[in-house]
């Protein structure tokens, strides 16, 4: 089936206000930047990990490190046979705070992957997740502590983030007619 724009969810500047929102939140719930670690599961993540740092750096006067955390060989959605190789990660994030970033949270198997990975970088103080969509339709028990918005949609929708980084622009879609066909 082919993808159908049905709604814009969020315009440039909507985006731009809610990655705001939720750098300062970061900032305010771990009471500054300190052993702050963003951590952005590839590939939109990551954009918004390094514009969330960008915003907290703005603020705090301090830079958290960001992670792009590639999480394909910690699936479970692939055979093991078939998955990567995992790699050897540097950094170590052993008594930091690690804020796992992600464009949409769906059905939370992406964070478990990633919750995965990062276990095998050392032993975080705390773990929490941000999201610039929640869509609901959980799997696994996952809940975001920052998220940019709740948006309930049909299993039959795709909900697309579009970053200037990668698409040119920026912008929050929900897609009808969509088959992982």
């Amino acid at each position: 089936m082919a993808e159908k724009q049905k709604a814009l969810i969020m315009d440039e500047d909507a985006m731009k206000r809610a990655i705001n929102r939720i750098s300062y939140e970061i900032i305010e719930k771990n009471k500054g930047a300190d052993d702050l670690v963003l951590a952005g599961i590839k590939t939109r993540g990551e954009f918004l990990a390094r514009r969330m740092a960008d915003k907290i750096e703005e603020v705090e006067g301090a830079r958290p490190q960001v992670l792009a955390l590639d999480i394909a060989a910690f699936r479970d959605d692939v055979p093991p046979e078939l998955r990567p190789v995992r790699p050897v990660l540097p950094d170590d994030i052993t008594g930091r705070t690690v804020v796992l970033v992600d464009d949409v949270l769906f059905t939370g198997r992406t964070v478990r992957a990633a919750i995965e990975a990062l276990s095998a970088i050392g032993r975080a103080r705390r773990i929490q997740l941000a999201a610039l969509v929640d869509r609901g339709h959980r799997e696994v028990p996952i809940r975001c502590d920052y998220v940019g918005k709740n948006l309930p949609t049909a299993l039959s929708e795709k909900v697309r983030v579009q970053m200037r980084e990668i698409d040119g622009r920026d912008g929050i879609l929900i897609l009808d007619n969509y088959s992982e066909v």
